[in-house]
């Protein structure tokens, strides 16, 4: 076997290594989108306000909402009970090992959460590593469950703005600036300025909202928040151009993207005519 052949299966085995954990990621926060409101109107009802304020039970329900987003799609990807429990179990892991310190004083709210999910990210890795030879089986083909994985971009977009629609918010005229800055950033990391073209555009565009931000920023409060969510709106149909032409970023991000612009858009303009 020549060198060449063992670089090739390595690489396809990490692709799918880290398309196996990007995937868990989002399931993770699918998780605690949908089950978060949840806990708090249970909570709210239940008179249990400050129990799910401590940092120790909210590491936990944490845990718990992450563990059954995942566990969810990895049942819909296929995969078995014995690779999917170890993988919620990861969940609570790290929790368990700092709270102790954190009951006995050594430890504050911070270093629980952060350092829960610093040591959640390598042990989720080692599992999968662990399981990597184990293939899935077919994943179900439920028609309501494959339109979700088909269009799960929008749908987490969809997730990350709720709280948008019921307390729109003015956003900071810098946030214009991540807007290009993503496209940059993710078009460097897949090479694709072999085209000057396309870096071409990219700088334009950040030139062109840098210039709606400084504007934004040197204007009247009214006007700014008018001109950021025009400048979320304008990204939107940047995201859409692009997830038709399916140049310099990912079509799952260019759909992720376009449906956060546009409902961020929306709401800043919504709270500027509710001021």
């Amino acid at each position: 076997m020549t060198e060449t052949t063992v670089r090739v299966p390595l690489r396809e085995d990490a692709r799918r290594l880290a398309g196996h954990l990007a995937g868990m990621v989002v399931a993770m926060m699918v998780g605690m989108l949908l089950l978060g409101p949840l806990w708090r109107a249970g909570a709210e009802w239940l008179g249990g306000t400050d129990v799910l304020a401590r940092a120790d039970v909210g590491a936990l329900v944490m845990a718990t909402d992450m563990g059954l987003g995942m566990a969810a799609w990895m049942w819909h990807r296929g995969h078995g009970w014995a690779a999917t429990a170890e993988m919620v179990a990861v969940m609570y892991l790290p929790f368990l090992l700092l709270l102790p310190p954190w009951w006995a004083g050594l430890v504050g709210d911070d270093t629980l959460m952060l350092g829960g999910h610093l040591l959640m990210l390598p042990a989720m890795a080692l599992v999968a590593l662990r399981h990597r030879h184990a293939h899935p089986a077919p994943g179900r083909h439920h028609p309501v469950a494959a339109a979700v994985a088909r269009r799960w971009p929008t749908g987490l977009a969809v997730l990350m703005t709720v709280d948008l629609w019921v307390a729109p918010t003015v956003f900071s005229p810098w946030t214009l600036l991540v807007l290009p800055a993503g496209y940059l950033l993710i078009g460097t990391w897949r090479r694709q300025w072999g085209d000057r073209r396309n870096l071409a555009w990219q700088l334009a565009g950040l030139a062109g909202w840098g210039g709606l931000a400084a504007a934004a920023l040197l204007g009247p409060d009214g006007l700014a928040g008018v001109l950021v969510g025009l400048g979320w709106l304008g990204h939107a149909a940047w995201d859409v151009a692009h997830h038709r032409t399916g140049r310099v970023v990912p079509r799952g991000y260019a759909e992720w993207c376009a449906v956060l612009d546009a409902a961020v858009g929306f709401t800043t303009l919504l709270a500027v005519l509710s001021a």
